[in-house]
């Protein structure tokens, strides 16, 4: 049995951490969880996008590349499957729609070179939404830094994910990606949505990993 290293995406609200959650309580995965609200200029990056970007960026980068690196040495390695609530490709989404000028072609530059050696995703779940659903989730949630998002940048976000995941998959034929419109599912909140989500990907993890169904 191999390891493999699964990865939760999409927009902000849309569900990550949660779905990814369920995910290692029901298949035994080692449980990745990205640091967000730790970014010390998150805050500063909602109220304020063009003056705070590059800052944000380039700390999310440099914290998911450590994050990464200590998965693969730690679990990967030794025979133990992961489950991640962000891909590192996010990254890109994100900068490529708040770093302005030079910075654009800078950060990219140092994204490269950090990524070349990382684990890549064996599976990639891949969950989207309209805008009023993912604006809905951010608000019931209530998380302080993000009372203040943009609703043109969500929208603008959203359209971008979806344009990125569409040129993923022509890209990356061997890396299969499974998604989920959530505006007609709530997992968090639906244990029969949430049981039609974990239905459709256990199985498709046990076979990645060279389990018998």
């Amino acid at each position: 049995m191999k390891s493999i290293l699964i990865t939760v995406e999409g927009p902000i609200g849309i569900g990550k951490t949660s779905l990814s959650r369920e995910l290692s309580r029901a298949c035994n995965l080692q449980l990745l969880e990205e640091i967000v609200y730790e970014n010390p200029f998150l805050g500063k990056f909602y109220e304020n996008i063009a003056e705070w970007s590059f800052q944000l960026e380039m700390f999310f980068l440099c914290n998911r590349y450590k994050q990464l690196q200590d998965i693969h040495s730690q679990f990967l390695n030794q025979g133990i499957s992961v489950v991640s609530d962000y891909n590192i490709f996010k990254n890109t989404i994100f900068a490529k729609r708040t770093l302005q000028g030079n910075n654009l072609p800078k950060y990219l530059k140092i994204y490269d070179i950090l990524t070349e050696d990382l684990p890549q995703a064996h599976l990639v779940i891949y969950m989207t939404a309209s805008i009023e659903t993912v604006m809905k989730r951010i608000a019931m949630r209530d998380r302080e830094m993000e009372r203040s998002m943009d609703v043109t940048y969500m929208e603008n976000l959203i359209a971008d994910y979806n344009e990125f995941m569409d040129a993923f998959e022509k890209h990356h034929p061997d890396t299969p990606v499974i998604k989920f419109d959530c505006d007609d599912l709530d997992f968090v909140h639906r244990p029969e949505d949430l049981k039609y989500v974990l239905d459709r990907i256990a199985p498709r993890i046990q076979a990645l990993m060279g389990q018998e169904g």
